[in-house]
């Protein structure tokens, strides 16, 4: 069933020797991570780290995100990032922590040549927005964030269907990310509208193998599993 897949998947995360791992892997077309995850796994070196990974995946799309909250810092670090690697992009936040839109900064920077990755869009009109200002620009990504708006109790597919249809139509050099997926199906989702990329975890990506498989077999391989696992543990009634 994956090799019926047109939507790239992108591994999110932040453990180098993973990550070359992935790189080996024809699946994975290209690599993200964030903050988040470099703090979760231990970096504590950002420069160092992101220079390690650019080193170890020259041939992939790397996206790294900016970790700044006003627009000088922010393009500061975003040209000094762009700077460490031809294929990477670079992450920038949909509006500051403040909520101011970032979009002026965003298409200052992709029409200057770097090449973005607006991050944590939920809504079409930040879509539209964001559209809007990479326009004119360097090839880039818009990543809205499917997961977290499924986290609301709001069904993401139709604003990641109408989010490919507003850059089509006003960024065709932009690509859709389906950001923070949950599970396997997302993957089939994402492909179902014609979104672009589909980024996810190490984790989740470890469950591949299990896309299309016969429902009937994993009922019983299931029951197996219980059934395994409580002779392992010697419980006894």
């Amino acid at each position: 069933m994956l090799d019926q897949i047109r939507t790239k998947l992108f591994a999110d995360g932040a453990d180098i020797e993973g990550i070359k791992r992935l790189a080996a892997d024809e699946r994975i077309s290209g690599f993200t991570t964030n903050p988040t995850l470099m703090r979760k796994a231990g970096v504590e070196n950002y420069e160092a780290f992101a220079r390690e990974l650019v080193k170890e995946v020259p041939d992939h799309p790397i996206s790294l995100e900016v970790f700044a909250d006003d627009a000088d810092e922010i393009r500061r670090q975003a040209n000094l990032i762009a700077s460490w690697g031809d294929n990477v992009y670079v992450k920038i936040p949909v509006t500051t922590t403040s909520g101011e839109s970032l979009a002026p900064l965003a298409r200052e920077l992709s029409e200057s040549g770097v090449k973005v990755n607006v991050t944590a869009l939920m809504t079409t009109a930040q879509v539209e927005l964001i559209a809007a200002a990479l326009a004119d620009g360097a090839p880039s990504y818009v990543s809205v964030f499917a997961g977290r708006i499924a986290d609301a109790g709001v069904d993401p597919l139709p604003i990641m269907a109408r989010s490919v249809e507003i850059l089509e139509e006003k960024a065709p050099n932009a690509e859709l990310i389906w950001a923070s997926p949950r599970e396997l199906l997302n993957l089939v989702q994402a492909d179902s509208i014609g979104c672009h990329v589909i980024t996810m975890t190490h984790d989740l990506l470890a469950k591949l193998d299990t896309l299309g498989k016969d429902l009937d077999r994993f009922s019983l391989e299931t029951v197996q599993m219980f059934r395994n696992d409580a002779v392992v543990a010697a419980y006894e009634l």
